[in-house]
């Protein structure tokens, strides 16, 4: 048996909404941060179609990094003291102040208060920079969320994650100008006719109201499937299917009804809702969560193939950077 499931991956929506962001904001510059494995799309994939779209920075992360400014608690007290050990290391020759930034904690929760008092705490600590003697090239703030929302959060250049991936953690999800990037797909490995009243899966979560064909598919929450699972839907045949029961480890069940499937058929996990099928938002809705890790989970966990935007094969193999179409480093 082949891969359990395939992760298509549509470069040119990653390009196209670089270039969709880099319209929205006007002369700001845009950071496609392309962290945990470029959001589950592939690091080295995403980048490349994120510069092809005009991404001026690419952002990635290191937890050790994380945890130690977390242990450090830098606060806004400690934030004179920082400045001048900062502009002492650029003296000496051992580092340069390239750009100051902060991160909001609410931009997705439109009306928050705390959204206005990071601006305005943020302009402060620029300012009071500034004033020390520090020239940053570039002063960020704007999450995807603030990208989308809060032009006054623009300053320099904003920082887009899900957004490049045409994802959003605002309510109601990305704009239509945004296109989801990522489709999940897999194929029927198993059909069953069952009568009413069959119990599904472990713990019998779902029972048959009718007679009615199950189909199992190869993937399960090994593969990046949430294990409790209410009201998923996925698509074959035109039309969404309902997710029947508990998912296991490597298999889901599908209730289909008296729709008549044959093993070996495609079915659509999600995508970008073209042909009606659930998008990852809509999954992430049924499961309170956000889309984001919706697409982590599969990205990582299952093959991946691409279209639309050309990237070097063999420095994915090696794990080197690949150019973009124009021959520029990613």
């Amino acid at each position: 048996m082949g891969a359990p499931a395939e992760a298509l991956i549509d470069l040119g929506a990653v390009r196209d909404n670089v270039i969709a962001l880099r319209r929205h904001v006007g002369p700001a510059g845009l950071m496609a941060v392309v962290k945990a494995d470029g959001y589950g799309h592939g690091l080295i994939q995403a980048a490349t179609a994120a510069v092809a779209g005009g991404a001026d920075w690419l952002g990635v992360i290191r937890v050790a990094e994380a945890l130690a400014l977390r242990r450090a608690g830098a606060t806004m007290a400690d934030w004179p003291d920082l400045v001048s050990a900062a502009l002492a290391a650029e003296a000496a020759g051992r580092a340069r102040i390239v750009g100051i930034w902060s991160h909001f904690a609410c931009a997705d929760i439109p009306g928050h208060p705390s959204i206005e008092a990071q601006v305005s705490l943020f302009r402060e600590a620029v300012a009071m920079a500034e004033s020390a003697g520090a020239r940053p090239e570039l002063r960020h703030l704007a999450n995807t969320p603030a990208t989308l929302t809060l032009p006054q959060a623009w300053f320099d250049m904003v920082r887009t994650g899900g957004g490049i991936y045409g994802l959003s953690t605002l309510p109601g999800g990305p704009p239509a100008w945004l296109r989801p990037a990522m489709t999940v797909k897999s194929r029927l490995v198993q059909i069953k006719q069952v009568p009413g009243g069959s119990g599904v899966s472990y713990g019998h979560r779902y029972v048959t109201s009718s007679r009615v064909t199950l189909g199992v598919l190869p993937l399960g929450y090994a593969e990046g499937m949430p294990r409790g699972a209410p009201a998923l839907h996925v698509h074959a045949r035109g039309a969404r299917w309902l997710v029947a029961g508990t998912v296991s480890m490597n298999h889901v069940v599908v209730d289909f009804g008296n729709e008549p499937v044959a093993e070996g058929e495609e079915v659509v996990l999600f995508g970008p809702g073209d042909a009606g099928e659930p998008t990852a938002q809509e999954w992430a809705d049924a499961l309170g969560t956000i889309s984001y890790e919706i697409v982590t989970r599969f990205g990582g966990r299952v093959p991946k193939s691409y279209r639309g935007v050309a990237y070097a094969e063999e420095s994915v193999a090696a794990g080197a950077g690949a150019e973009a179409p124009d021959g520029s480093p990613a």
